[in-house]
C-alpha cells in the first residue's frame, strides 16, 4: 500500500508543480541558445530583472523534471560546472596578503569570501523563489547523494547544497504540528508512505495510531507547508510497553488518557532523504516531551519502544567467528544440550535462530532469551568505535540525552523485527531533569547511561 500511496502522490505533485512553472516559463523569450548551460548563464545574469530571473528558474526546473535519467544527470553536470573563477581568487588572495592593516585586512577578506563562493550557489538559491522550489532544491539533493561518489564536481555541488539545506532548515525555522485523523487526507496518505520503522498497513491500522490514546507530532517547514521533515507516533499508556505488536493491535481497548502515565514513542521516521545528516529528531523529541508534559499532568514517564537494528547482524558475526568468550559455560551446555548435533554452544545457538518462527515458539524463546538479553545488553553497552556505540538508534537517542532502561525480549516478533534485532527491543528513557546530563555523558566521555538492571546483566 505504501508504495502505490506514494507514487501517486508523487504523480500528482509533480503534476502541480509543472502546471505552475510551465505558466511562467512561458514568460521568458526564447533565446538563440536555448542549451540549459546557456539558460544557466542567463539566469545568474538576471536579465531582465528579478521576475526574468524567476522565470528562468521555473524554466529550468521544469527541465530537469521532465528529462530521463541521462538528461538529468547533464543538468546536474552543467550546474556544478560553474565553480568559483581561479583567476578571481588567487587576485583576491593576493590582496589580503598585500593588506598592511586590519581594516584594509577586514576588506580584503570579505572579498576573497565573496569570490569564493561558487555561481552556482546563486542559481540554487534562485530555485527558492518559484513555487514549490524548496521542495524542488530537497529532491535534487537526493538526486545528487545517489551519484556523488566517484564525481568531485557532483560531491562539491552536493556539499553547496547541503549547506544551504542546513541553513534554511535550521530547526528555529521549524514549526511543531499536531496530526490527527482530521488532518488533511494528502497529508494522512503522506504519512503512510513515509512510516518507516513499523509499515502502516492501510486506514484502520493509521486510524488506530492517531486515536485519542495516541499522538502524532511532525516538524514542518513554511516553505513546505504541506511536507513534513519528520514525524513521531507516540502512544498514550500504563507503564513502560515491550511489545510493539501489542501496542498497535487494533482490536485493544482504548485507554483514557487521563489515566495513562507513560508515553511511549514508537515510531521516529524521517521523510525527505534530501535532508540527510540535517538532524531534526533531537529537537523533535524534546519539543514533543515538553509539548505533552503541558497537556497530560498526569505523565510520569517519556520513554521509546526502540529497535536495535545492528545487533543481529552483530550477534551473526560474533557466532560465524565463533568467538570463545561470546557465550559463558552455563549458556553453552544448556543451549548444547538441547541442539547436541551442534557441537558447540554458538552453532546450537544459530540453529535455534536459523529455525523458522522461532520467536513464536516458546520451547525455543525459553533457551534463548537468556543469552540474548545478556549478548543484547554488551552490544549497547560495550560494542562500538571509540566514543560511539555500534547500533544506531542508540547513538540516536543516547546522543539526545536518553538512557537505556530496559530490553525487552519479544518485542518485535515481525519478520523484520526478527531479522534485525532478534526479535529484541529496548525502551529508552528520556527524563526531562536528566536529558542534559546525559547527552553531555555521551558527547563528551562516550559513557552509555543504562539502568542497574541493564548493567546486571553483566555480572559474572
Amino acid at each position: 500500500m505504501s508504495e502505490i500511496v506514494t507514487t501517486g502522490l508523487l504523480d500528482r505533485a509533480i503534476r502541480r508543480i509543472t502546471d505552475a512553472w510551465r505558466d511562467m516559463a512561458a514568460a521568458v523569450a526564447p533565446a538563440e541558445d536555448e542549451s540549459i548551460a546557456a539558460q544557466m548563464r542567463d539566469c545568474l545574469a538576471a536579465r531582465g530583472g528579478e521576475v526574468s530571473a524567476r522565470n528562468r528558474a521555473a524554466k529550468l526546473a521544469e527541465a530537469y523534471l521532465a528529462a530521463d535519467d541521462a538528461g538529468r544527470l547533464a543538468f546536474l553536470r552543467d550546474l556544478a560546472a560553474f565553480d568559483s573563477d581561479p583567476a578571481a581568487i588567487a587576485q583576491a588572495a593576493a590582496r589580503l596578503q598585500e593588506a598592511d592593516d586590519p581594516a584594509a585586512r577586514s576588506v580584503a577578506t570579505a572579498a576573497l569570501r565573496r569570490v569564493l563562493e561558487p555561481p552556482r550557489v546563486r542559481l540554487l538559491t534562485q530555485f527558492t523563489t518559484i513555487p514549490d522550489g524548496m521542495k524542488f532544491l530537497v529532491d535534487l539533493r537526493t538526486a545528487l547523494l545517489g551519484l556523488r561518489e566517484g564525481d568531485l564536481a557532483l560531491a562539491a555541488l552536493e556539499g553547496d547544497l547541503r549547506a544551504l539545506l542546513a541553513a534554511w532548515f535550521d530547526v528555529g525555522f521549524l514549526d511543531l504540528q499536531r496530526i490527527d485523523w482530521n488532518s488533511p487526507a494528502a497529508l494522512l496518505e503522506k504519512l503512510v508512505g513515509y512510516e518507516a520503522v513499523h509499515e502502516i498497513r492501510g486506514w484502520r491500522d493509521l486510524k488506530n495510531r492517531l486515536d485519542s490514546d495516541r499522538r502524532c507530532y511532525a516538524f514542518f517547514h513554511p516553505r513546505m507547508p504541506a511536507e513534513p521533515m519528520i514525524f513521531v507516533e507516540v502512544a498514550l499508556v500504563q507503564g513502560l510497553a515491550g511489545s510493539v505488536q501489542a501496542l498497535l493491535d487494533q482490536k485493544a481497548p482504548v485507554l483514557d488518557s487521563k489515566e495513562a502515565d507513560t508515553a511511549i514513542f514508537y515510531s521516529i521516521s524521517n521523510c525527505q532523504r534530501g535532508l540527510a545528516g540535517i538532524s531534526f529528531g533531537n529537537f523533535l523529541i524534546k519539543r514533543v516531551v515538553e509539548v505533552l508534559g503541558a497537556e497530560f499532568r498526569n505523565l510520569r514517564s517519556f520513554a521509546t519502544l526502540s529497535p536495535i537494528p545492528g545487533f543481529r547482524r552483530w550477534l551473526d558475526a560474533a557466532v560465524k567467528r565463533d568467538e570463545a568468550d561470546l557465550l559463558r559455560e552455563g549458556e553453552a551446555a544448556v543451549l548444547l544440550a538441547a541442539v547436541p548435533a551442534a557441537g558447540t554452544g554458538t552453532a546450537a545457538l544459530a540453529s535455534l535462530m536459523e529455525r523458522r518462527g522461532w520467536a513464536r515458539d516458546g520451547a525455543a524463546t525459553k533457551l534463548v532469551e537468556p543469552v540474548l538479553m545478556r549478548l543484547c545488553a554488551h552490544y549497547l553497552l560495550n560494542e562500538g568505535r571509540g566514543k560511539r556505540t555500534a547500533d544506531p538508534v542508540a547513538h540516536f537517542h543516547l546522543s539526545n540525552g536518553a538512557r537505556i532502561e530496559r530490553l525487552c525480549p519479544l518485542g518485535d516478533t515481525s519478520e523484520k523485527g526478527v531479522k534485525e534485532s532478534a526479535a529484541m527491543m529496548v525502551n529508552y528513557l528520556y527524563d526531562p531533569a536528566r536529558i542534559e546530563q546525559c547527552h553531555e555523558d555521551y558527547a563528551g566521555e562516550g559513557k552509555r547511561n543504562a539502568a542497574p538492571a541493564i548493567r546486571r546483566l553483566l555480572r559474572p
